[in-house]
């Protein structure tokens, strides 16, 4: 084979798989994560209320949310198999501190993606 005709044939297949990867685009903490820590997480996550009072963890805002519980961080840019966050919405920690706790209605199975992707990405304050 001709030396062109195998640097045509590798340029083809590089573009072809190329395509295959998925096209994730940025998550924004701002637009994308605080809606839903304030939709499914907030009240709890307060002063003076359970969640807030049982861990010292608030959601209402990203130092907050980045600086953890009293015991240590929650979200490890880069780390969403090791975050504690992405662990207790995902229910892969202990059943007994699933999130959220009783009747609230928990994130979906978008909502949770986003915390995911947006810890995959590094936890960008954006």
């Amino acid at each position: 084979m001709k030396r062109s005709a195998i640097l045509t044939a590798a340029m083809v297949v590089a573009a072809l798989l190329g395509g295959c990867g998925k096209n994730v685009e940025t998550v924004s903490f701002s637009a994308d994560v605080q809606p839903v820590l304030e939709r499914r997480c907030g009240a709890c996550h307060e002063p003076g209320q359970p969640g807030y009072e049982a861990s010292g963890l608030q959601l209402n805002s990203y130092a907050a949310v980045m600086e953890g519980t009293r015991y240590g961080p929650v979200v490890l840019p880069g780390d969403p198999l090791s975050s504690t966050l992405i662990m207790l919405v995902e229910g892969r920690a202990d059943p007994s501190l699933k999130m959220p706790h009783g009747d609230a209605r928990p994130p979906t199975s978008d909502e949770v993606a986003i915390l995911r992707e947006w810890v995959e990405q590094g936890a960008l304050n954006n």
